[in-house]
């Protein structure tokens, strides 16, 4: 095991990489139960999805770990799976199974720009205090999930009234919720406890803090097993989405109508942008405080023929596993930014990875005990990963604001708009406006160009969506 994940070389142990994968599972089990209740309401089976959602994460958090080699673990995405329902099917009009077809179609996408290394090389036309700006805008982005997730933050629209009479709302502010709920409790608790421990440096202190949280959850009547499907009932569905894509009603229905075609590209263009640039984001952000993508790792990728370096086959995993998350029945398997709660537990090999994929195969049988851990118990864990990531930020020079503007669009539009592309983007169009007026166009790589005109190009499309 040593010598396959090559765990003393990269300063780590057996040990430490299951408290890892735990951690990450724990971080992110959510999505077992949140992605079949979203998905569903576009009329797929709950069941069916469920058995999806833990299918795509357990193939493609394995090729993440035993491919790559990397402590990532990957599931249907938030935010993507949103997307899919409430626009592409509410507002656009397709049908889930014509919606499951583009999501493959982003996959087959994602997978060619990888294999050419396109990818790549937007990571490496990325300036160097951009990446330093991610980072920490991802720090700020984990821990207010984390906070979001326990609904600590709530927000509050302000009437506006005329004689006295309320005719809309508007003003929508975000506020501290009133402490009047075990759950909140709960959660101000386990960070306090986890907090404590990391400061007196306790091994495993995150994954001891989720499941401390979870136990002093029981009394309070927090932490409690809720009801779900069978595995045995959920097999019955799962052939309701299987496979769908390549019947007639998925991509034989998609491109049978040509007045649609120009929406059907504008979308499946919005749901590659987002997907790739979430990815991309969150290697950048974890990977490179951490050590786990090396600027060795970056020197291989240019010197080195083939996908022999550990970003190269990180992306490709993370390609392959959008196109098999659609076969079985679900929307964009992405890299997902909890896998930062394992890095910051210690995980630095796909042994991590692996461990996460087991927890995710055994959530299948025992998905009534994995939906009794609260977010009240994960939630401190992303809120003290983020802090951690949040040192990136050191290496900024905020005191020249010609560095400073681009980085911080980068770091706080992450967590503003709930999306780590759309923070890339922000960042990417004020780091090429702050180069323009100080005449230093040629510092702008051709790539980021590119980048930045595309991510214009996706805003423009989403503007005129629902027109088209």
């Amino acid at each position: 095991m040593d010598r396959f994940f090559k765990l003393k070389q990269n300063g780590t142990t057996v040990g430490r990489e299951v408290i890892a994968g735990l951690t990450t599972f724990f971080a992110m089990a959510y999505i077992i139960a949140v992605n079949p209740t979203l998905l569903s309401a576009s009329g797929m089976e709950w069941g069916a999805v469920f058995l999806a959602t833990i299918i795509s994460a357990i193939i493609g958090t394995l090729i993440m770990g035993l491919v790559a080699n990397v402590p990532y673990a990957q599931a249907p995405g938030m935010g993507l799976n949103a997307f899919f329902v409430y626009t592409v099917c509410f507002t656009l009009g397709f049908t889930w199974q014509q919606a499951l077809s583009m999501v493959f179609i982003c996959g087959l996408i994602n997978i060619l720009i990888t294999v050419t290394k396109v990818r790549k090389y937007i990571i490496k036309s990325i300036p160097r205090s951009l990446q330093n700006a991610i980072g920490g805008g991802i720090g700020i982005f984990v821990a207010y999930i984390g906070l979001l997730n326990i609904d600590i933050i709530g927000f509050t629209g302000a009437a506006i009234s005329e004689d006295g009479v309320s005719i809309n709302t508007s003003g929508i502010v975000p506020e501290l919720a009133r402490l009047d709920s075990p759950s909140l409790w709960l959660f101000l608790i386990g960070l306090a406890l986890t907090i404590i421990l990391l400061v007196c440096k306790v091994k495993g202190a995150i994954l001891i803090g989720i499941v401390a949280t979870a136990l002093i959850g029981i009394p309070m009547e927090v932490t409690a097993t809720t009801d779900t499907i069978s595995f045995a009932e959920a097999c019955k569905q799962l052939p309701s989405t299987f496979g769908v894509i390549f019947t007639s009603e998925g991509l034989g229905s998609l491109f049978s109508d040509i007045s649609k075609l120009p929406l059907v590209l504008v979308t499946i263009f919005s749901f590659s942008v987002s997907d790739t640039f979430d990815t991309i984001g969150t290697f950048i952000g974890t990977g490179r405080r951490t050590g786990i993508f090396s600027d060795e790792d970056e020197r291989a990728m240019e010197t080195t023929p083939g996908f022999k370096s550990k970003m190269d086959k990180a992306l490709f995993a993370d390609a392959t596993a959008t196109s098999i998350g659609a076969i079985f029945g679900t929307s964009n398997t992405t890299t997902y930014v909890e896998s930062a709660a394992g890095i910051g537990a210690g995980g630095r090999t796909g042994l991590t990875s692996v461990v996460v994929a087991l927890c995710f195969a055994a959530s299948a049988f025992l998905a009534t005990f994995v939906s009794a851990i609260p977010s009240a118990a994960t939630a401190p864990a992303l809120v003290v990963v983020g802090i951690m990531m949040m040192s990136a930020f050191k290496e900024i020079k905020w005191d020249d604001f010609d560095e400073a503007v681009p980085a911080f669009f980068a770091g706080v539009f992450m967590a503003l708009c709930y999306s780590i592309s759309y923070g890339i983007a922000a960042g990417f169009i004020f780091y090429c406006i702050t180069k323009i007026c100080k005449k230093q166009i040629r510092d702008i790589h051709p790539i980021l160009w590119v980048s930045t005109a595309l991510f214009i190009l996706n805003f423009v499309l989403l503007a005129i969506l629902p027109n088209l």
